[in-house]
């Protein structure tokens, strides 16, 4: 192995005693309050707000020029966007020695983030001399240095739609944040990132998602969210998003899969009892656009189902209580059907519907072998598809749609069928989702009496019977 020439070991050697005397210099020469000073203000002028450092600053060397500082906040017209007890900043060393100080990566630790979007559209981090760079010459590019954040809180809230959502003990990466020169448009469609970011809840319209994980990446105008893994009501969910702000209105796709969750779990998160135990998938795909929640409630198309296998209802006897129907005609087959609005695309609706007769039941409990809901989505109204179970005797079907964009049903029928899918007995419900009006059942071919019920059995033998089909789905009539 050949030796280095002599001069290349005394450089060396130079270059490692000028670096520990350029590190005792920092720290037995360098006035940090005055450091301190000028660092808040080259930072807030490089973000456009107000950042103030409580801490006195900390310097090491090694691995390389790093300044630590405690309990840190960014603030614009005396509104705080974030907090964090410390910051730490990565500096390249050579950048001292000329104009511009060149950031290599900053760490949050423990920070708490606010972002809210106005209702122009706006985000509130977004540099000061946008709106005005916007309507006079073009800007240049913009480039920030990597940020990574450990035990953080995200607060977004948007004004737009009044929605937003909280996310606690994050912790991830933001790389290659860039914004493009020129007219300044739309913040959405200049900037480009890519980012991992994990949080361990987060908390939206009154659901908790648990374990949230997600890959981003984003680009001329173009985000895409993939894969994002979620824990929601005890299950592993997966899914997707991209959003598109290329054009004059954004547009959004959207595709969620929720696989083997336990059904009891959904009922917790309404705050009623146990009403029914077992597994159910559940699956979305919905794509919409617009610029108000209005517009994209009516923009909204797509498919969403939800299924299960080996149910169990519990408060009632479903089999029993459609036998004595035929007598006592007192029985609710909304009260059954809400079973079908109790997924995820029910929200709205289990919201409105109190289940005050279904959490009364009559004692007992009912085999569900399947239940289908298959459900369409156009122009922001589901339409069933295919909706329906069955227990040991008796199959349940539904018709109609439910209307998000004015919060109604969309004349939505709830039916027991024969074996032919022909009505036996059916129930309209009508209405808000907050005060819906539930018709009587109307018993199509209700019989008082035995004498009766073979006369009509003995009928249907010699001439055959007739009916409307109500149903003819994939959940096959009990045996």
């Amino acid at each position: 192995m050949p030796r280095l020439p002599r001069f290349a070991l005394i450089g060396f050697g130079v270059l490692l005693g000028l670096s520990l005397l350029l590190a005792a210099a920092l720290f037995l020469l360098i006035d940090t309050d005055v450091y301190k000073t000028r660092l808040e203000k080259l930072a807030s002028q490089a973000l456009g707000m107000e950042l103030t450092i409580a801490g006195r600053p900390g310097i090491d060397l090694f691995p390389g020029l790093v300044l630590t500082l405690e309990d840190v906040q960014v603030r614009r017209q005396g509104a705080q966007l974030g907090a964090a007890k410390q910051v730490t900043v990565g500096i390249e060393l050579l950048s001292l020695l000329g104009q511009d100080l060149r950031i290599g990566k900053i760490v949050l630790n423990q920070p708490v983030l606010t972002i809210t979007r106005g209702s122009d559209g706006r985000f509130d981090i977004e540099p000061a001399q946008a709106a005005a760079t916007a309507a006079s010459a073009p800007a240049a590019a913009q480039e920030w240095p990597d940020v990574a954040l450990t035990a953080g809180t995200i607060v977004f809230v948007d004004k737009r739609y009044g929605k937003g959502f909280e996310a606690r003990d994050c912790r991830g990466e933001l790389r290659r944040l860039r914004r493009t020169g020129g007219e300044r448009t739309d913040f959405l469609r200049e900037v480009s990132f890519t980012a991992d970011l994990g949080c361990a809840q987060v908390r939206k319209d009154g659901f908790t998602l648990l374990d949230v994980k997600f890959l981003a990446d984003a680009k001329q105008g173009i985000v895409e969210i993939k894969p994002l893994s979620t824990r929601l009501l005890g299950s592993q969910g997966q899914g997707s998003i991209r959003a598109d702000f290329t054009g004059a209105v954004a547009s959004y796709r959207i595709a969620y899969t929720l696989a083997q969750f336990p059904i009891e779990e959904f009922f917790s998160t309404m705050s009623l009892k146990k009403l029914a135990s077992g597994r159910m998938d559940f699956s979305a795909a919905l794509t919409t656009h617009g610029t108000s929640l209005k517009e994209l409630k009516q923009a909204a198309a797509g498919h969403v189902t939800l299924r299960g296998k080996s149910l169990t209802f519990i408060g009632s006897d479903l089999d029993e209580a459609f036998e004595r129907f035929e007598s006592s005609q007192n029985f609710s087959l909304v009260d059954v059907g809400a079973v079908f609005f109790a997924g995820p695309i029910g929200l709205l609706v289990t919201k409105g519907y109190d289940f005050a007769n279904l959490s009364q039941g009559t004692g007992g409990s009912s085999e569900i072998a399947i239940l289908v809901s298959d459900w369409k989505v156009e122009h922001g109204v589901a339409q069933a598809q295919d909706v329906a179970m069955a227990t040991k005797a008796n199959r349940i079907a539904l018709h109609g749609g439910l209307d998000f964009v004015n919060e109604r049903f969309d004349e939505v029928s709830v039916a027991l069928v024969d074996a032919k899918g022909c009505v036996k007995v059916q129930q309209r419900i009508r209405g808000s989702f907050q005060e819906p009006v539930v018709d009587k059942p109307n018993a199509v071919a209700a019989l008082a009496g035995p004498a009766l019920r073979l006369l009509k059995k003995g009928g249907d033998l010699i001439f055959g019977s007739h009916c409307e089909v109500f149903y003819a789905g994939s959940v096959p009539a009990p045996r």
